[in-house]
């Protein structure tokens, strides 16, 4: 008897232990996943979802309005998810479960919700999520659609809130993700329309009256001009896959998005997820809109972003910059490799007209030259370069340049009326044409001013009076 009872525990134990094993199994099967959304900001894109089932993502954002920089010396009010232009990138997976929570900080002078394009139900969450200064609303939403989708602020009115900078992506990765790569940014393309003119100093703004005639003061990349240049720039090295998540927030302009220097891979136009295009130049991205662009860099250098409805990129701001390291590739791209005389243009000076400037004030000598350095930047730095190097054979170096410092009143002259002729420059000849910009007086002495008092020239100040 006693031994049939010890033979029969060992048995008892496997199968009480199995029972206990499958309730266990059962038990957590049944437990949702539960995790915060990683959110980055512009030009930062989340991390990869490695999960394979899916989840409950909990998603924080705050609403606040903030004074920030549009461009140099020029400064905005911008009204913000998170802080920042464009707001958050937010990324969750296919099937998620979302719990958006929306908080609109006390300083708020206006009410903020949030319309997700992601979102299959009434307003993409606009009414659920209106929330007023020193509140806080909840809603939830599953994600039931895969890909890149904008989000926006949608109370009234809602151009306004969109045009003082409210918009953001949320990317709903595929269950089956897209092919990996070696490098993602995140960029968004907007407009902004400012009481005064484009790089007018101060604090600038909004104007109705330009947004409804849709005439932007500044198309931009990321919130304000030079967001992704120089320093600020997206990197890559020679043989990597670079993705880009590009977003238009509008709230009015198409984008005409173009890399100057690469051929887009595959496009997955209008923010879906199937590579629809491939080897593309240009791609048009609708306000409201988003792509994904894919391509490899062959060979380094500086390919410049821009929105190829050019005066917007050269004149008004959407340029940035993917710098490429690496090994360069003569059988892929040569450079230079020959350099010989061609009949310029001819000896008629090229009149660009500007708007008549309003009369200046006594300013500083570090105001004077602050000015100065905004024309430069905007009229004189595309030919004779960020440093004042100029461009050998083309454009004369304005650094250490033995012509400008002989004769200040000859370069007061130069900039009233144009030039053309020859020239000779540190003992270079040059034959090219100086277009007629009509600068006001003002601009003309602060832009000569800032120029003899950088790189190695003499440091005169020039007046007004002498402008005259």
């Amino acid at each position: 008897m006693v031994n049939n009872m010890k033979s029969n525990f060992p048995k008892r134990s496997l199968f009480f232990s199995f029972l206990f094993c499958i309730f266990f199994i059962f038990i957590q099967c049944g437990k949702e996943t539960i995790e915060e959304a990683k959110l980055t900001y512009a030009p930062q894109v989340p991390p990869h979802i490695d999960r394979t089932s899916e989840a409950k993502v909990i998603v924080n954002i705050e609403t606040v309005e903030v004074v920030g920089r549009l461009a140099d010396g020029v400064e905005y009010t911008f009204w913000t998810f998170g802080g920042s232009v464009p707001g958050p990138m937010i990324r969750v997976r296919e099937g998620d479960n979302v719990e958006f929570h929306l908080k609109n900080h006390p300083t708020s002078k206006m009410p903020h919700n949030i319309d997700l394009h992601a979102v299959t139900g009434q307003g993409g969450g606009a009414a659920a999520s209106l929330t007023i200064p020193g509140h806080a609303s909840k809603f939830s939403f599953k994600a039931l659609n895969p890909g890149l989708y904008i989000y926006h602020c949608a109370t009234s009115p809602v151009g306004m809130h969109i045009a003082n900078g409210m918009y953001g992506l949320i990317y709903v990765q595929p269950k089956d993700d897209l092919p990996k790569v070696d490098k993602e940014y995140y960029v968004v393309q907007s407009e902004f329309y400012t009481k005064g003119k484009n790089g007018e100093p101060g604090l600038q703004s909004f104007s109705m009256e330009k947004a409804i005639t849709e005439i932007p003061d500044y198309v931009v990349f990321n919130g304000s001009v030079g967001s992704l240049v120089e320093e600020r720039a997206i990197t890559a090295k020679v043989g990597e896959k670079v993705r880009l998540y590009v977003g238009n927030g509008g709230p009015n302009l198409v984008s005409s998005f173009h890399v100057i220097g690469e051929i887009f891979d595959h496009v997955y136009t209008e923010g879906g997820v199937v590579p629809n295009q491939k080897n593309v130049q240009t791609t048009l991205i609708p306000a409201g809109g988003s792509a994904i662009v894919d391509f490899t860099v062959d060979v380094p250098g500086t390919l410049i972003l821009v929105d190829h409805s050019i005066f917007r990129t050269f004149n008004k701001g959407s340029l940035g910059m993917l710098k490429v390291e690496g090994e360069p590739n003569a059988e892929i791209y040569s450079g230079k490799q020959e350099d010989t005389v061609y009949l310029p243009e001819g000896p008629a000076i090229q009149r660009m007209v500007t708007e008549v400037k309003p009369k200046s004030t006594n300013k500083t000598k570090e105001e004077i030259l602050a000015n100065g350095e905004r024309v430069y930047k905007s009229v004189c730095s595309a030919c004779h370069m960020k440093e004042g190097q100029g461009v050998p054979s083309v454009f004369p170096p304005l650094a250490k340049s033995d012509y400008l410092n002989a004769d200040k009143l000859r370069a007061i002259q130069i900039l009233k009326k144009g030039l053309s002729g020859p020239i000779t420059v540190n003992g270079q000849k040059y034959n090219n044409v100086m277009p007629h910009l009509e600068l006001s007086n003002e601009e003309i002495a602060s832009v000569l001013s800032y120029v003899y008092n950088q790189w190695g020239n003499k440091g005169y100040m020039v007046t007004e009076q002498e402008v005259k």
